[in-house]
């Protein structure tokens, strides 16, 4: 059995957590609206048609922000088919995704589902086949208070005060060439800057985030963020990170070490960012958005080009298992641990499209694995983030190199409770040793463990055999396991 140590001390503070770290996506793609959490008659849906079975999980998950309508759908979106009345509501052909959408859910009706969710909208404006013009009139119809077209436009449609939405995200992906009106960075920053600056002109509050490239993997990377950022730097607020891990090649630990490889893609971004702000001469450092990320058995999905027009089709519903939510667990604390930069995320997508929760049309909704550790860290994670460096055996794996047996990452609230996260990537238990001297009188309240591969039904498990003696916790992780445990001083 291997033996790790590390330390937690309160005064070595990384940053404070901004809660929009815990953010989620909802995009016009397969069941994620309709049959997700849109389902007129439904058995749990409200007058509105949202199902309420589907926002009890979701207040429980502890969703801070939700990204809407997209993702690959918004880059050729015409945002006024989704307003006034429905009957009135054209249908199109949605070419990211090669369905029918029929914008029975639109603008009005999410806003009306973040209110029920308790949660923060952060809309997407069309800079593929749209730009300037469209994403100004939106924002006008959002925010304006009323006496223009727009704003009497959305009071006509029953919502006379302005939906004032504060988070604002400039496209979507287009460096990809799968994406709907892609383009090259000098092309998109330049659009992206002129539409920020036409649209800080409407709402001076608004905060707005910049496309970064669509994933590490890309041949744009880096320097298609050192492009834009040149470009918009003044006039943005964010950049956009987005990533997934795809444990579907069998190659389990380099899959788990994909928590490793979300940090170096951070640090590289903030390299980048202050690479440019240094050339530029900018004294604001600039933060980050990590507004797609997850488990995704991407290798599986045949790709939108077979997909047939349906309306709503089941579409890369994946079911995951323990071990992909240890890998989730994980990823959340790689965000926590760049929370000094990293401050707002979205984990992708937020119902039946690789998702935390699934359902049926006409039947219940359900939590996957991966629920737990996002609802966990949401509700126990605490003001500051503390820097832990464990003292771990590393190893290579196939993909990524000098991977260390554990990751932990550690918050404190005001009142003093610590709650420390911890993933064990070795396939046998783990005893962990945690220097918490510099917490005096430490008393463990808890400790959670995600494990077990043999189901995908395993729930987070209650720990006992831990020991507090001379400052020092120990306790056991079990194999390839995702951790929280809660202490504070008497």
């Amino acid at each position: 059995m291997s033996e790790v140590t590390l330390t937690v001390d309160p005064a070595f503070v990384v940053g404070t957590l901004d809660r929009r770290l815990f953010g989620s996506f909802v995009e016009h793609m397969g069941r994620s609206v309709y049959g997700g959490i849109y389902e007129p008659g439904h058995p749990a849906a409200d007058p509105a048609g949202l199902r309420t079975d589907v926002l009890e999980l979701v207040r429980e998950l502890g969703v801070t922000t939700v990204r809407y309508p997209g993702g690959n759908f918004v880059s050729s979106y015409r945002w006024e088919d989704g307003v006034g009345p429905v009957q009135h509501r054209p249908q199109r052909l949605d070419l990211a995704w090669r369905s029918l959408e029929s914008n029975e859910f639109g603008l009005n009706e999410f806003m009306g589902w973040c209110a029920a969710a308790d949660a923060q909208p952060m809309l997407a404006v069309n800079l593929g086949t749209r730009g300037v013009e469209a994403a100004c009139d939106l924002l006008e119809y959002c925010n304006h208070p009323s006496g223009t077209y727009w704003s009497d436009l959305r009071a006509s449609h029953g919502v006379e005060k302005p939906h004032n939405v504060r988070l604002w995200c400039l496209g979507n992906e287009l460096d990809g060439p799968w994406q709907i009106g892609g383009k090259t960075a000098d092309e998109y920053g330049r659009l992206a800057a002129e539409t920020a600056k036409a649209m800080k002109l409407i709402d001076p509050q608004i905060e707005l985030v910049l496309s970064g490239s669509s994933n590490s993997s890309m041949p744009t990377f880096g320097s298609w963020e050192s492009t834009v950022l040149e470009h918009a730097y003044d006039h943005v607020d964010y950049l956009s990170l987005h990533c997934y891990y795809d444990p579907s090649d069998g190659d389990v630990d380099s899959f788990l070490a994909s928590g490793v490889q979300m940090d170096r893609f951070i640090e590289g971004v903030v390299a980048t960012c202050d690479y440019v702000a240094a050339k530029l001469r900018k004294p604001r450092r600039m933060q980050l958005s990590f507004d797609e990320w997850n488990v995704w058995y991407q290798s599986r999905f045949p790709g939108s080009e077979h997909l047939d027009w349906a309306r709503a089709p089941r579409l890369i519903e994946d079911e995951y298992s323990v071990t992909d939510a240890v890998v989730v667990g994980d990823l959340l604390m790689s965000l926590l641990r760049h929370a000094d930069r990293v401050t707002m995320a979205c984990q992708a997508q937020l119902v039946n499209v690789i998702a935390p929760i699934l359902t049926e049309r006409g039947g219940p909704a359900r939590a996957q694995t991966i629920f737990h550790p996002f609802a966990l860290t949401a509700r126990h994670a605490g003001q500051k983030v503390l820097r832990v460096e464990p003292n771990a055996p590393t190893h290579d794996t196939q993909r990524c190199a000098d991977v260390p047996l554990i990751g932990a990452t550690a918050t404190i609230d005001d009142d003093g409770t610590i709650a420390l996260f911890v993933v064990n990537r070795a396939h046998e238990p783990t005893v962990l040793r945690a220097d918490v001297r510099a917490v005096p009188g430490s008393t463990v309240l808890s400790h959670i463990a995600l494990y077990d591969d043999d189901s995908r039904q395993v729930r987070p498990r209650e720990m006992t055999g831990h020991t507090m003696a001379d400052g020092v916790l120990t306790l056991s992780l079990p194999p390839v396991s995702w951790n929280l445990i809660r202490f504070n001083s008497v």
